[in-house]
């Protein structure tokens, strides 16, 4: 597979804390807003450019656009941003608590994503994919890097997670939700050599979080080669930045499911539903947290927790969907008991991030208008790999990838 050195704009050392942010899509616009209104430097406005107008706005709309491309051009004109003098790797470490997982940053082609060899497992939403790839074309930058992995190979992974060891860091600062950020730089001509021929061995590269933008950036690319009469395939258009890590690295949470009602039924008259498929039993701590793949918490308020566990036969255990825990909960019970046929739009139904334990999951059943929680097992990493070897694709909100990439920590310029 192809990593591919660049020349990155960062922002200064004593600058990185106050331009790097959360990806575009986990913050709403006012919460972006709000932190621009502390912080004029924030890289929000560049990915969410239409906090700077008043009221409701077009995102998709060039006006919009134009001031992510104009505020990009005032953080170099400042001097907060400044690119690098020679294309470089960066090796970004993340932590949370005693998680460390260390990645390559890099960018990476769009032929390997458009022929498949950077697996998807995920559909994208056209008016996404739309809005995203127009932000790169107007632009002319890939502001936020996609989150990538690969099948762990220790003699790769030593490439680069050595030169943790081996260096002092660029950056190092801890962010608001208590993840430690450390970025090392990779521009000696041997060393990058090193790992780009140690990438060679590897048959592919999986999409774990980020697919409106790797598929934006293979739409934005078209445009850019319309636009080139000269173009030869090695533009920088032809590359996307990313993050890849060894798969055993990453730490992924389960993704909780509340339901608003219970489809008319009483607790009773739904419990007899459920234990048509389900072992049901009373919960023997709580709250419930399932220990393993094929187990449900689930919870009716008041502490009071129940276990499911399917009954044979429920599910067909050599299919790399139908075996998902949340295709076991979601095809035999919330479609034909409580009636939530397409969780993507029914508004009944709302998904909660286990990363921070499960209090907020018994806030939304207890306080929050929610009569029902679900509580899965975290979906495997390998899972997600089968899925995406298999070309098939996960249920929506299937997993949780953290600690989360910032943006604006290193940017891609066009």
């Amino acid at each position: 597979m192809i990593v591919r050195p660049f020349r990155g704009l960062r922002p200064r050392k004593d600058m990185v804390e106050k331009v790097a942010v959360r990806p575009y899509d986990v913050v709403s616009t006012e919460e972006a807003r709000e932190e621009a209104r502390k912080n004029p430097y924030c890289f929000y406005r560049v990915t969410r450019p239409e906090i700077d107008f008043e009221g409701d706005v077009d995102t998709k709309s060039k006006e919009v656009l134009k001031k992510a491309k104009e505020n990009l051009e005032w953080l170099i004109k400042e001097g907060v941003m400044i690119q690098d003098e020679k294309p470089c790797f960066y090796v970004y470490r993340l932590q949370r608590g005693d998680h460390v997982q260390v990645g390559l940053l890099a960018t990476f082609s769009v032929d390997e994503y458009v022929n498949d060899k950077i697996k998807k497992h995920e559909l994208t939403r056209k008016e996404k994919e739309d809005e995203r790839a127009m932000h790169v074309y107007i632009v002319r930058a890939h502001t936020g890097p996609v989150y990538l992995m690969y099948k762990s190979d220790e003699s790769v992974n030593r490439t680069f997670e050595s030169v943790v060891n081996e260096k002092e860091p660029e950056y190092d600062f801890t962010d608001g939700t208590g993840v430690r950020h450390t970025l090392y730089l990779v521009c000696e001509d041997e060393k990058i050599n090193e790992i780009v021929e140690a990438f060679k061995k590897i048959d592919a590269f999986y999409i774990a979080d980020g697919h409106h933008r790797a598929a934006a950036a293979a739409r934005a690319r078209e445009w850019f080669k319309n636009e080139n009469p000269s173009h030869m395939g090695e533009e920088e258009y032809n590359y996307f930045l990313a993050v890849v890590f060894p798969h055993d690295r990453l730490k992924v949470y389960e993704y909780n499911r509340v339901v608003k009602d219970l489809n008319g039924m009483s607790k009773e008259e739904f419990l007899e539903k459920v234990r048509e498929k389900f072992d049901v039993s009373v919960a023997s701590e709580k709250p419930y947290r399932p220990k393993r793949v094929h187990e449900f918490g689930v919870y009716f308020g008041n502490g009071e927790w129940y276990v499911m566990k399917p009954k044979d036969g429920t599910f067909d255990p050599n299919h790399p969907v139908e075996k998902l825990d949340v295709s076991i909960l979601q095809n035999n019970l919330l479609a034909p008991i409580l009636g939530i046929e397409n969780p993507r739009t029914d508004p009944r139904i709302d998904f909660v991030p286990a990363v921070h334990g499960l209090g907020d999951l018994v806030k939304f059943v207890d306080e929050g208008g929610f009569k029902i929680g679900f509580t899965l097992y975290p979906t495997p990493v390998e899972a997600i790999m089968e899925v995406s070897d298999a070309k098939l694709i996960m249920p929506p909100k299937s997993t949780w990838f953290d600690p989360k990439l910032k943006s604006g920590i290193v940017v891609h310029l066009i």
